[in-house]
């Protein structure tokens, strides 16, 4: 599946409460977000947009590799509509 373009950092950490990411912090332009799911994990979102498609991708692998699961099939489960 092809990244999206046009992904604001507010719309991936929205996407992400679909696996139980919530937010903890915001300073100045970048997110925390922490999910207890398969252990505790952290993952720093810029707010920027639109994301990098290197920002975007380098943080679906952090989460798909915490999640067990190919950052392929996070992306589907993400973004399919």
């Amino acid at each position: 599946m092809r990244l999206p373009r046009d992904l604001s950092g507010a719309d991936l950490a929205k996407a992400l409460t679909k696996f139980g990411y919530e937010l903890n912090h915001q300073t100045g332009s970048h997110m925390r977000l922490e999910t207890d799911r398969n252990g505790t994990h952290t993952v720093t979102i810029p707010t920027h947009s639109p994301l990098k498609i290197g920002t975007l991708s380098s943080i679906l692998n952090e989460v798909a590799n915490h999640l067990k699961i190919s950052k392929f099939e996070l992306a589907e489960r993400l973004f399919r509509k």
